[in-house]
C-alpha cells in the first residue's frame, strides 16, 4: 500500500458481517482511491453457519472453509484491497492477549484513515458487541507510545459503526450517512 494511500480497517466479528453490514461502504472508499483492509475475527463458524450444519457431515474445519471462501470472494467483489481472519471462535467469540496484540499491530500496519466496526448495542448478537469493545481497546493501545516503543504509533482515526440488524430494537440513531448508488451492483454481487 502506498503510504499517501488512504485507507480504512474493517472490524468484523464474523467472516459475513462486513458484507451486508457495511460492503457499500468498502466498494465506495475503494473507487475513492481507499485501501480496504477487512480483518474477520471469526469465521462465524459456530453460531453464523447454520445453513453449513444443516448439511449433516460437517466439521468444524468444513464450516471454516466454506465461510473463509464466501468472505473472500465477497471482499474481492468489493474491491477490498486485503482480508485477514483471525480464528478467534464464536458464540462467544473471545480474543486473548496475543490475539489483541494481533490486531494492534495490523492497526499499526494500516495505519486508517478511519475504522468501520459493529453498533455498540445489539442484544441479539453480543459478539457484534464485543468486536467493537475490542476495536476500541486495541486502537487505544495502538496509540500508546509505550506499546512496543519504537513502533509507528496509530494516529486518531474516527471509529463508524455498522448499522445493525433490526436497528428499531437497538437504539440505533444514524449520524453519518453514504449515497452507495454509485456501488449498488457491486454490493449485491
Amino acid at each position: 500500500m502506498n503510504s499517501d494511500q488512504k485507507s480504512v480497517l474493517v472490524i468484523s466479528a464474523h467472516a459475513a458481517d462486513f458484507v451486508w453490514r457495511c460492503g457499500g461502504a468498502i466498494a465506495l472508499h475503494q473507487e475513492k482511491g481507499y485501501a480496504v483492509t477487512i480483518v474477520c475475527l471469526s469465521y462465524g463458524e459456530r453460531g453464523e453457519s447454520a445453513k453449513l450444519w444443516k448439511q449433516g457431515d460437517m466439521t468444524l474445519d468444513q464450516v471454516k472453509t466454506a465461510r473463509r471462501g464466501e468472505a473472500e470472494a465477497a471482499a474481492q467483489a468489493l474491491g477490498a484491497h486485503d482480508i485477514q481472519f483471525m480464528d478467534a471462535g464464536d458464540y462467544p467469540l473471545e480474543l486473548d492477549r496475543d490475539a489483541k496484540f494481533e490486531l494492534v499491530d495490523l492497526m499499526r500496519k494500516v495505519q486508517p484513515d478511519f475504522m468501520l466496526s459493529h453498533s455498540f448495542y445489539d442484544p441479539y448478537n453480543t459478539d457484534h458487541m464485543y468486536a467493537t469493545e475490542v476495536a476500541m481497546e486495541c486502537r487505544m493501545i495502538a496509540q500508546a507510545w509505550g506499546h512496543n516503543p519504537g513502533e509507528k504509533v496509530l494516529g486518531a482515526p474516527q471509529l463508524y459503526l455498522f448499522e445493525p440488524h433490526q436497528t428499531e430494537q437497538m437504539q440505533w440513531k444514524p449520524d453519518v450517512f453514504l449515497d452507495i448508488s454509485d456501488v449498488w451492483e457491486k454490493k449485491k454481487a
